[in-house]
């Protein structure tokens, strides 16, 4: 059974025209350390069958950026698969977050590999408001869809 996960594409309008901005995080730690375009990611965790997804979503969404998730009307998105395989079940909502506020939590792992050395790093290091376009390049690239699914759900309303 492929692993599932579950994130909220959070998203932001300015003054009509303007096109709207999605908040993506940066994955944290020594792998993703020198990666930047195409590693994005919406904030987003593993859930169990147990738990109800969209509570998952906020509840990581809150442990990778610090922040509250927003009051509001989520929108579900269709789920979709990464090359990983791994479902990812996603609910857009509007909101706003200071990047710079970001306070991720954290993971241990052994670094360097095989050193027998433990180390904390943050599971998220960056957080950052991108136009659809930009984020397009930025995001993993088996997310992209999430994006245009976004574009799709507001085209009547931009």
């Amino acid at each position: 059974m492929p692993k599932k996960s579950a994130g909220l594409l959070l998203f932001r309008r300015h003054s009509q025209g303007e096109p709207l901005e999605v908040l993506l995080v940066h994955p944290g730690g020594p792998f993703w350390r020198k990666k930047d375009e195409g590693s994005w990611t919406i904030p987003k965790g593993e859930f169990t069958d147990d738990e109800d997804a969209l509570t998952a979503a906020k509840r990581e969404f809150q442990e990778e950026t610090g922040g509250e998730p927003p009051a509001g009307d989520y929108l579900e998105l269709k789920p979709i698969k990464q090359g990983s395989g791994k479902l990812v079940h996603a609910w857009a909502i509007e909101g706003n977050f200071e990047p710079e506020r970001l306070q991720s939590n954290n993971f241990l792992t052994e670094w360097p590999p095989r050193s027998g050395q433990m180390q904390e790093f943050p599971e998220v290091d960056r957080a950052a408001w991108f136009t659809p376009d930009r984020a397009r390049r930025m995001i993993l690239a088996g997310q992209t869809p999430l994006i245009d699914q976004l574009l799709d759900l507001m085209s009547d309303k931009l």
